[in-house]
């Protein structure tokens, strides 16, 4: 009896954390194209993790405003509760929000029940902010749960991981290191993963990514790539 239980419990371990394997960023890229975001052969769609934060998302947007770059931002629902009027200072500047979750919580810790309701409560703040619910949803670490999955199909949500990013989290980050880690594997219809807080980073973190910032928007346009959204990258992706 207790073997059959164990045995039951390990194959329902198996079966939650399954689609984790896909945080693998390598296997991923190449096996999943849909689901880092690749889009447009053209176009780089660029994303932003963990706010909005006023204490730095109003920089990042000043700055895309002044290159003409509408982004999509993952947002915390903490996060967006806590300053609704920057989230719709962000619509009404044309950038998309989608949905990160609540909190900054692994998904591989939380019961498909949570993960529902974590994602559910998410969607419904951003969608009460525009004329439009969000499309997107990235799980925190990148990590996918067969709960998460489940949920956000019942919730309209598409999951979006990336296939750049610059690892501009880390405490020794530097907007150099920044630039070079999101350039490394960067093409032409490539997702870059960056962040506009650093809530759930080291402290200062978001400094050095705004000053990586226009060497990656230099980087991208001087190989004719346009940056947008991931609405936009999506949108007649070549067959």
């Amino acid at each position: 009896m207790r073997r059959a239980l164990a045995a039951g419990l390990l194959a329902a371990t198996a079966v939650h954390a399954a689609p984790a394997v896909t945080a693998f960023a390598p296997a991923r890229r190449a096996l999943l194209p849909e689901l880092t975001g690749t889009g447009r052969r053209d176009h780089v769609a660029l994303t932003f993790d963990d706010g909005p934060d006023p204490a730095s998302t109003p920089h990042f947007l000043r700055l895309l405003a002044a290159h003409d770059i509408r982004a999509t931002f993952f947002v915390l629902g903490a996060m967006l509760d806590r300053h609704p009027a920057l989230g719709r200072d962000m619509l009404a500047a044309g950038h998309e929000l989608a949905v990160h979750g609540w909190t900054h919580r692994c998904l591989l810790w939380r019961t498909p029940r949570g993960t529902y309701d974590d994602l559910a409560r998410a969607r419904d703040l951003v969608a009460s902010l525009g004329d439009d619910r969000p499309r997107w949803f990235r799980p925190p670490y990148g990590v996918l749960t067969t709960g998460a999955l489940v949920a956000g199909r019942r919730l309209g949500l598409q999951p979006k991981l990336w296939t750049a990013w610059g690892r501009d989290w880390e405490a020794r980050a530097t907007p150099t290191s920044i630039t070079r880690t999101v350039t490394s594997t960067l093409i032409g219809g490539g997702t870059v993963l960056l962040h506009d807080s650093d809530c759930t980073s080291a402290a200062g973190s978001w400094q050095r990514t705004l000053a990586a910032l226009p060497r990656i928007i230099g980087w991208a346009q001087d190989r004719g790539l346009r940056l947008g959204t991931l609405a936009a990258h999506q949108q007649a992706v070549p067959r």
